[in-house]
């Protein structure tokens, strides 16, 4: 059976969550940061642009404006891009991302934030988040970056002109040999060559078709 007191608890949290929701809504009304794409997927060694978008006013200056994007595994967060009242503070980039990361300085104040990631790896894979901190308002927005092992390119054709000769050669071989054949067993058959001479005949073939195969 519910208590007085737990009744009176009861209607606290309710009201806690109501008043949470409306303030929510107002912040979100306000200012509002957002992904272009939910979720990117990509392959090793590509490159890749990732873009949130965010509200702003008639007096927005990049000057005013505090970013910060990190990406998160399972296993380590790595700082993307940092950028402090309009400047980008480069020691505070992660190793992992050194070299890497481009932004377009001209679309900030219009509230977009592009970052272009080249050379993409997989461990670049895992959740990109986003902070914008500005004089109206904070909000972030993440989005999901899957990137796939490089696919093997397709395998170079060989160069088949050798063989192609070979294989001509062989025949050439093969239809002389079988006409010496017949011209012995001729020769052979009318008496006109003794068995030696054409047992001879023979094994010089032979080792000729050997020295050439």
């Amino acid at each position: 059976m519910c208590t007085f007191d737990q009744a009176n608890l009861s209607l606290e949290k309710m009201i806690c969550r109501i008043l949470l929701l409306i303030s929510l809504n107002c912040v979100c009304g306000t200012f509002v940061v957002n992904v272009t794409q939910t979720s990117y997927q990509a392959e090793e060694n590509h490159n890749i642009t990732l873009e949130w978008m965010f509200t702003t006013t008639a007096d927005t200056s990049t000057d005013s404006l505090f970013i910060f994007c990190e990406m998160s595994t399972a296993h380590r967060v790595s700082v993307l891009f940092d950028l402090r009242e309009g400047y980008v503070v480069p020691e505070s980039r992660d190793q992992h991302f050194v070299g890497r990361v481009q932004w377009d300085k001209d679309v900030l104040r219009d509230g977009r934030l592009r970052l272009h990631v080249s050379r993409l790896r997989t461990e670049d894979s895992g959740w990109y988040l986003c902070d914008v901190r500005t004089n109206y308002g904070v909000d972030f927005g993440e989005c999901q970056l899957n990137v796939s092992a490089a696919r093997d390119g397709p395998k170079p054709e060989r160069d088949n002109t050798a063989r192609r000769g070979r294989v001509v050669l062989y025949c050439g071989l093969g239809l002389a040999a079988a006409a010496v054949v017949v011209f012995l067993y001729l020769l052979f058959v009318h008496g006109l060559c003794d068995e030696g001479f054409c047992l001879r005949l023979q094994l010089g073939l032979k080792k000729c078709y050997r020295s050439v195969s």
